[in-house]
């Protein structure tokens, strides 16, 4: 599969996506949804949280990105900062396709997602202290658990939408974000 970012890139901006919250108090957070290819293949890279007593997102799977500082100029900005720091991936390994939507949290985080196409170069460094393990998902599993658990054309409960990879279950904010960007981005691919 090759995919052409300038026409993706022009695609995304037709599209309707999740807005910020509005009325509550929200952190803002800023994540890269990054696909990456491997033998002609798209996958997901996405992060295993440590195993951490008292860390918020404990063997949680999440995608890699964080917290929107003052230093940040952007949401955007904060998603690349936040890439480098977690798992060493420079700017220059990315091509930004664009915001894919907000979507908040039970913990009163706004997570805005970029989608970005990853050139897969390497090393991948991260903390241990903060990730267990850096995850490498193939969309065409993601897909099979979607259509196999009949979450297409509609937005399943929170207890119902899970996407069980190998030893890992996705779930909460993250599953929704996976479901968003199968049911309205991967058409576009």
């Amino acid at each position: 599969m090759k995919v052409n970012s300038y026409n993706l890139k022009e695609n995304i901006k037709k599209l309707s996506f999740p807005q910020a919250p509005k009325g509550r108090y929200y952190k803002p957070t800023s994540v890269f949804l990054l696909l990456f290819f491997k033998e002609q293949e798209p996958y997901i890279l996405a992060i295993l949280k440590a195993d951490r007593e008292g860390y918020l997102w404990r063997n949680q799977v999440a995608l890699p990105g964080g917290h929107i500082d003052k230093s940040d100029t952007t949401p955007m900005e904060a998603a690349f900062r936040e890439l480098k720091e977690e798992l060493g991936i420079p700017k220059e390994q990315v091509d930004e396709i664009g915001s894919i939507g907000h979507f908040p949290t039970l913990n009163q985080r706004d997570i805005e997602v970029f989608l970005g196409l990853w050139n897969g170069e390497g090393p991948i460094v991260y903390d241990r202290d903060e990730i267990a393990e850096v995850l490498e998902i193939p969309l065409k599993e993601l897909l099979f658990i979607h259509n196999v658990k009949h979450f297409a054309n509609r937005y399943p409960d929170m207890t119902e939408l899970v996407y069980p990879f190998n030893h890992v279950v996705i779930w909460g904010a993250t599953a929704r974000i996976i479901h968003h960007f199968i049911e309205n981005v991967y058409p576009l691919l």
